[in-house]
């Protein structure tokens, strides 16, 4: 039965092409309007996302309280058990070893022209974010060495010299890092390997600052447990930064951006189903003599009504498998133009391609109704 049902749907839809053309043109446009306009911003959205993350919306620090007196200096091995956390995806830390940078010997031996001198780890680039603007950041092989990396603000204040003096010994600029808009500190200061802090600067081993970063969902529950993991002792003694102003933009963007879309596919969807009700009307209207002919040829209400109905919903499908091809086509153009990620919702096309059905349905059932209930005569009359 249901491949005479799906038989008699399409004959209506093959019999009258341009109409059937024209009745699914409006359910397509509908649906290529909700993907669309689901599409576009979700593109959109997860470019914004993308650069909020990439300022480092799921970033934490760790770094030790100050109680009036001397700060309590964070254990040496509390970047490894940090890590050990299952949401964080990286770590890293600096540490401040008191000294002061000049740019020639013959500078004041205390002008550190405003920067700090910190001990930092090789992996403290990739927990930042953060980019080389010139040269190379320190590695397992040059961090043992007296080589340094200068922040943004440290490179032009000292004029990018190739060699820094500190603590009365030469150092080699191997790189300079691109500006760190949510790590100033890094920005005004003068990296040096962390084994070579300890050789050369009499580092103790305890860092000063110390970067998490963890899965955004986690963030608050990493939050809560960071200073106990960080100094189980005293872990009243660490302080950790609240989650950062870009997070709070970020879920506000998703959940603006999320009501803003289901307004928009309901009406989209809407606008489509009037157009395929309207057509199904003007087809009841003018197949008046067709009903008659199937009344007195032995069909039934029911097969009158299953028929039209069928054909309401085939041509909703029809018109909804074009519209989702055109709107992903047009998604995919413009978020290439302007250089997005090309997303689209699997809601979207599912549920553009499920409203097509529903709303062929509903729209259908009206006409469906209107020509069940003709009589043979009344219908071979008109």
């Amino acid at each position: 039965m249901i491949r005479d049902l799906l038989e008699l749907g399409l004959l209506g839809v093959r019999s009258r092409k341009a109409r059937a053309a024209m009745s699914a043109l409006g359910i397509a446009i509908g649906v290529a309007t909700m993907i669309v306009v689901t599409g576009i911003p979700a593109a959109s959205r997860q470019a914004l996302n993308d650069r909020l993350a990439a300022l480092g919306s799921n970033m934490l620090r760790a770094s030790p309280a100050s109680t009036g007196g001397t700060p309590a200096p964070l254990p040496a091995e509390a970047v490894d058990m940090i890590a050990r956390v299952g949401p964080v995806t990286s770590v890293s830390a600096v540490a401040n070893v008191h000294a002061v940078v000049r740019r020639s010997d013959l500078v004041d031996p205390y002008d550190g022209s405003g920067l700090t001198v910190l001990a930092g780890r090789t992996d403290l680039l990739a927990a930042l974010n953060g980019r080389i603007a010139t040269g190379r950041f320190l590695t397992d092989a040059t961090s043992s060495f007296p080589t340094v990396v200068l922040g943004s603000e440290a490179a032009a204040r000292l004029g990018s010299p190739p060699q820094v003096s500190i603590g009365n010994r030469w150092f080699t600029v191997v790189g300079t890092l691109a500006p760190l808009p949510l790590a100033p500190d890094i920005d005004q200061a003068v990296i040096v390997g962390w084994p070579a802090a300890r050789t050369w600067l009499a580092f103790d081993g305890h860092p000063t600052v110390i970067y998490v970063r963890c899965r955004e969902p986690a963030l608050e529950d990493v939050r809560a447990v960071l200073a106990a993991t960080v100094n189980p002792a005293l872990p009243g003694l660490v302080q950790v930064s609240r989650p950062s102003d870009a997070l709070v933009a970020k879920r506000a963007a998703d959940e603006t951006f999320g009501s803003l879309l289901l307004a928009l596919a309901g009406v989209s969807l809407l606008v489509g189903g009037v157009g395929v009700a309207n057509t199904m009307i003007v087809a009841v209207l003018e197949r008046r003599r067709e009903i008659g002919l199937r009344r007195a040829l032995g069909a039934r209400r029911g097969h009158i009504r299953w028929q039209f109905l069928t054909e309401s919903v085939v041509l909703s499908l029809l018109g909804g498998l074009a519209g989702t091809l055109g709107g992903l086509a047009g998604v995919a153009a413009y978020a290439v133009r302007q250089g997005w990620p090309v997303v689209v919702p699997a809601w979207a096309v599912t549920g553009g391609l499920a409203g097509a059905v529903v709303i062929g349905a509903v729209a259908g059932l009206y006409p469906a109704m209107r020509a069940a209930r003709l009589s043979p005569t009344e219908a071979l009359q008109s």
